[in-house]
């Protein structure tokens, strides 16, 4: 399906209009692309036990999906819960990435913060896919529980659903900004060992990032855990170490096993 003739895919919203819903799929409409739909069919596993399984991709480059975000980046909360019941991918990646920008508005209240952290939480079965976590777990989640207790994020890596553990990991995005790292490690080292492999490559990357800011603290957590832990998530976790130090740790790793 392509845009229709005389509609224009670059057409603002009108001042003054209320950002909606219904407003915001016809958008994305006139942006579908076959060949974009194509290319997340191969990126995506939707396949039947696939952790994608029955996730429905219109054919839009997010890129232009966070464009169209910004334009409706007053969406009310309510309006943004009705493109997250959507079973379109774009529509609930739209959704996350309004929840995310309005977060992190200086201008936003207080009150509508907390509003949009509980819709996060309450409806996490439609951010049901690792991208979906990314765009909006940091600001979202972790932007909400700067000031607050962290108890949510390890309720959530106990979690029996994989996408609330990643939010678990992910939302230490936010403090790891502000140089606050204990918490990536303590999460970090809970999910150590979950099956998913989505799971290791998200405490790898987030341990790395971390270690961004400590060093030390990331070569102590590798001290600690790189004979044991999965494959995956080391590689993801030593990435940026110099060459020597990387195979320091693979060396550990495969003197204890050779997967």
């Amino acid at each position: 399906m392509t845009p229709q003739p005389g509609k224009s895919a670059k057409a603002a919203l009108a001042p003054g209009t209320e950002p909606t819903a219904v407003e915001f799929l016809a958008r994305l409409q006139a942006r579908q692309s076959d060949v974009e739909q194509a290319k997340y069919q191969r990126y995506f596993k939707t396949g039947e036990g696939d952790y994608g399984e029955g996730d429905f991709f219109m054919g839009v480059r997010m890129g232009e999906v966070f464009t169209l975000a910004k334009e409706f980046a007053a969406m009310p909360p309510a309006e943004i819960e009705k493109l997250l019941d959507e079973d379109i991918h774009e529509a609930r990646a739209g959704a996350v990435k309004i929840m995310a920008l309005q977060t992190q508005k200086k201008k936003t209240t207080e009150e509508r913060r907390k509003e949009l952290y509980e819709l996060y939480l309450r409806r996490h079965d439609r951010i049901n896919n690792w991208d979906l976590v990314d765009l909006g777990a940091g600001r979202v989640v972790g932007g909400w529980l700067m000031d607050k207790s962290r108890d949510p994020l390890y309720d959530l890596a106990r979690s029996e659903n994989m996408w609330e553990r990643r939010t678990a990991i992910v939302a230490t995005s936010a403090f790891i900004r502000e140089g606050q790292l204990d918490d990536t490690f303590a999460i970090a080292g809970i999910l150590l060992h979950d099956k998913e492999d989505l799971l290791h490559k998200a405490v790898g990357g987030w341990v790395r990032d971390a270690g961004r800011s400590s060093r030390e603290r990331l070569l102590a957590f590798l001290d600690e855990h790189a004979a044991t832990m999965p494959r995956t998530a080391l590689r993801y976790a030593i990435e940026h170490l110099g060459k020597e130090q990387r195979a320091y740790y693979l060396t550990l790793k495969d003197s204890v096993s050779p997967n």
